[in-house]
C-alpha cells in the first residue's frame, strides 16, 4: 500500500504560510510594544500571548466561533461566497494564531537587548524612526528574529488542537502531519505513525540546528562583536537670548518620582563643564537638551532656535536639533564598520564620493587612518571613543554633548585622549557641554563650570572662581577641598574656626552669611617659625601614601587620642616628607590667610 504524502505537503504549505504572516505581524507588534507607553499595556500584552497560554482546543473553539457560519467573520465570508471552516485556509489561520506569540515574544526580546543608547544617538544624528528601524534595530535584532521565525515555524508545523477544531481532519485537504499521526495511532497503523513522527522531528529540528549553526558562524566571524538658582538665572538667560541669539540657553524643570531637576544657565562656545556627584542631574540635562527626555516645563534655545518650550508647545524631535551626543559607552553601531559609523552622521543627500571624502577627513582628524574597514570589536577603547567623536562631529552639530567620555578608559589612555579632546574642542566652533564627576578633568578641559547638587545649580562661574572661591561647602567638596570648620565672625579680619579650636586672620572679605572656613590639603604649609600668623602646633595622627604624595592627618594643639582624632589633612610631596618625618613633635603648621576660603 502506497503511503499518502499529502499530510506533508499540507503541513509545509500551512506552516510556511503561517510563518510568513507571523513574521511581519510579530515584528510589527514587538516593535510597537517596545515603544508603547500608553495605558493598558499589560492587558494588550496578555491578549497577544494568550494563544500561548490557552489550551489549543480553546483557541480552536474561539476561532470556530469567529469564523463559523454564525460568527462575524463567517457571515462576511458567506456574503462573499467563501468559507474558512474545513479548508486548508482554516488550518493556516489556526497555525498562524498559535505561532504568533512565539514570534512576538522572541522578537520583542531581541529588540529589548539592543542598547538604548544606540537608538538615542541615532536620533541625535538626524535619523528618522524608519531609518533607525531598518539600519539599526532590525540588523541588530536579526539573530533573535531568525530564531523567532524558526520557533514559529516549528510551532505551526506541530499544531493539532486548534487546527482540528477549525479545519477538521479531511485527508488530502486539511489533514496535517500531527493529525495523520493521531489518527494512524487510533487506527493501529504504528508504522505510519512512526514515519510521520520522525518526519516532523527531522523538519523541526533541522530548522533549529540550522539557525544555531548560522549564529555560531556569525560569532566566529566576529559579527557578534562586543557592543561595545532659577528666577535670576532665567532672567539672565532670556535677556542674553534676546540680545544675542548665539549659544545655548536652558531653563528647565524635570519632575520624577524620586528626583527633581530645576536648572537655569547659558553657555557660549567655551566648553562648559557640568560637575557633580552621581545623581546630581548632569546626564539628565544632556538628555533633555538632546530631546531624549522631555522636561516637565521650561525652555531650551540653541543659537536662536527654540528646541523646547512648554508654554508654546514646542518640542523638536532629536533628529532636528543638530546635536552631537557622545555617551559613556560610545554607542557605536556594532554591525557597521568604522567608516559606516561615521557616515551615519553625515547630512543626507550627499553623493558616494562626497561621503568617502568626508569620512576620510574625519579619520585623518581623529588619527584613525586605515581603520575605516574595521568593526567595533576590532578597536581599542580609545579608538572607539575617537570613532564616536568623529561620528558626532560629522553630523555638523551646533552643540556637542559629552557624557563622561573618559569613564571607560584606563589612566594612561585617558590622559592621551584628554589632550586630543582638548585640541579638538579648541577648533570646534559650537557649544560644548562636558559632563564629569572628576574635578581635575573638568578643570583641564573646561573654561567654565556649572556645579550641580541634587538637581540644582549651586555655582556657575569660571573654573578659577569656583576653585578659588567656592560658593558653599558642597561646591568646595566637589572641587576637592577636604578641610572644613564651622566659622564664627569675630572682626572684619578675623574668624573663629570652631572645629579646629583656633582663631584665624583672613584677607578675603567676610560674607554676611558666613558658615564655614576651609583650606585645601596641598595649600597647608609646615614652618619652624611659630610666631607667624595662623601658625599652630600639630601632631601627625596617621598617614596615607599615594605614588607621589603623602597625606598627613594632623591634630592641632595636642596629641591625638585615636586614629580618628584629627583636625586637618595636609598633602606633601614625598621629597618634602623625607625631610620632615623624623623631626620631633610638635610640628608647626601655617594656614595662609590668602588660601583660606570663607563659605556660606
Amino acid at each position: 500500500m502506497q503511503l499518502d504524502l499529502s499530510p506533508l505537503w499540507i503541513s509545509l504549505k500551512t506552516s510556511l504560510f503561517a510563518t510568513f504572516i507571523t513574521f511581519f505581524l510579530g515584528i510589527a507588534a514587538a516593535y510597537w510594544m517596545l515603544e508603547y507607553r500608553g495605558k493598558g499595556k499589560s492587558l494588550i500584552e496578555g491578549f497577544l500571548i494568550a494563544p500561548l497560554i490557552l489550551p489549543p482546543t480553546v483557541v480552536g473553539f474561539l476561532l470556530l466561533l469567529f469564523f463559523g457560519k454564525n460568527g462575524p467573520a463567517g457571515k462576511l465570508m458567506e456574503f462573499l461566497n467563501f468559507s474558512i471552516v474545513f479548508t486548508w485556509y482554516g488550518a493556516a489561520i489556526a497555525a498562524t494564531v498559535v505561532a504568533f506569540p512565539l514570534m512576538y515574544k522572541t522578537a520583542l526580546g531581541a529588540f529589548e537587548q539592543i542598547d538604548g543608547n544606540l537608538l538615542r544617538v541615532a536620533k541625535t544624528l538626524g535619523a528618522r524612526d524608519t531609518t533607525i528601524f531598518w539600519r539599526i534595530s532590525l540588523p541588530l535584532a536579526l539573530p533573535g528574529i531568525v530564531a523567532a521565525t524558526t520557533l514559529a515555524f516549528a510551532r505551526a508545523l506541530g499544531e493539532f488542537g486548534a487546527t482540528l477544531m477549525l479545519a477538521g481532519n479531511i485527508p488530502g485537504q486539511t489533514q496535517t502531519i500531527p493529525m495523520a499521526i493521531y489518527f494512524a495511532v487510533e487506527a493501529g497503523a504504528m508504522n505510519e505513525a512512526w514515519f510521520w513522527a520522525i518526519a516532523i522531528m527531522i523538519i523541526s529540528l533541522s530548522g533549529i540546528i540550522a539557525v544555531n549553526l548560522w549564529q555560531e558562524f556569525r560569532e566566529r566571524a566576529g559579527g557578534a562583536g562586543e557592543q561595545g538658582g532659577r528666577g535670576a538665572g532665567r532672567q539672565r538667560s532670556r535677556a542674553a537670548e534676546e540680545q544675542g541669539g548665539r549659544g545655548l540657553f536652558v531653563d528647565i524643570e524635570k519632575r520624577l518620582p524620586s528626583f527633581h531637576l530645576q536648572v537655569s544657565f547659558n553657555s557660549n562656545e567655551q566648553p562648559l563643564g557640568l560637575l557633580g556627584g552621581s545623581g546630581a542631574g548632569k546626564s539628565m540635562i544632556l538628555r533633555c537638551i538632546a530631546g531624549i527626555e522631555t522636561p516637565t516645563r521650561g525652555r531650551i534655545v540653541l543659537n536662536g532656535r527654540v528646541l523646547f518650550d512648554s508654554e508654546q508647545g514646542i518640542n523638536l524631535p532629536s533628529r532636528d536639533r543638530r546635536i552631537g551626543f557622545l555617551v559613556q559607552n560610545y554607542a557605536l553601531f556594532p554591525h557597521l564598520n568604522v567608516a559606516q559609523n561615521i557616515a551615519f552622521g553625515l547630512p543626507k543627500g550627499l553623493s558616494a564620493g562626497a561621503i568617502r571624502v568626508q569620512v576620510e577627513q574625519q579619520l585623518i582628524a581623529m588619527q584613525l587612518q586605515g581603520l575605516g574597514d574595521r568593526f567595533v570589536y576590532q578597536l581599542s577603547g580609545g579608538q572607539q571613543q575617537r570613532v564616536a567623536l568623529a561620528r558626532a562631529l560629522a553630523s555638523q552639530p551646533e552643540i556637542l554633548l559629552l557624557d563622561e567620555p573618559f569613564s571607560a578608559l584606563d589612566t594612561h589612555l585617558r590622559s592621551q585622549l584628554e589632550q586630543q579632546m582638548t585640541a579638538t574642542l579648541a577648533e570646534y566652533q559650537g557649544v560644548t557641554l562636558f559632563v564629569t564627576h572628576n574635578m581635575e578633568e573638568a578643570y583641564r578641559i573646561c573654561s567654565n563650570l556649572l556645579v550641580l547638587e541634587h538637581g540644582k545649580a549651586v555655582h556657575h562661574s569660571s573654573k578659577y572662581d569656583i576653585f578659588e572661591h567656592p560658593a558653599n561647602v558642597s561646591v568646595a567638596q566637589l572641587t576637592g577641598c577636604k578641610n572644613f570648620s564651622r566659622a564664627v565672625f569675630k572682626s572684619s579680619q578675623q574668624v573663629e574656626a570652631v572645629d579646629w579650636g583656633c582663631s584665624l586672620q583672613v584677607i578675603e572679605p567676610i560674607k554676611s552669611e558666613l558658615s564655614h572656613v576651609g583650606i585645601r590639603a596641598h595649600q597647608i604649609t609646615f614652618t619652624r617659625d611659630s610666631s607667624c600668623e595662623n601658625t599652630f602646633p600639630c601632631w601627625v595622627v596617621r598617614t596615607s601614601e599615594t605614588p607621589h604624595r603623602m597625606t598627613l592627618f594632623l591634630k592641632l594643639h595636642s596629641p591625638a587620642h585615636s586614629l580618628q582624632d584629627y583636625h586637618l589633612q595636609a598633602e606633601v610631596f614625598k621629597e618634602k616628607w623625607v625631610t620632615i618625618k623624623d623631626q620631633p613633635f610638635p610640628w608647626y603648621v601655617r594656614l595662609d590667610p590668602l588660601r583660606l576660603m570663607l563659605m556660606e
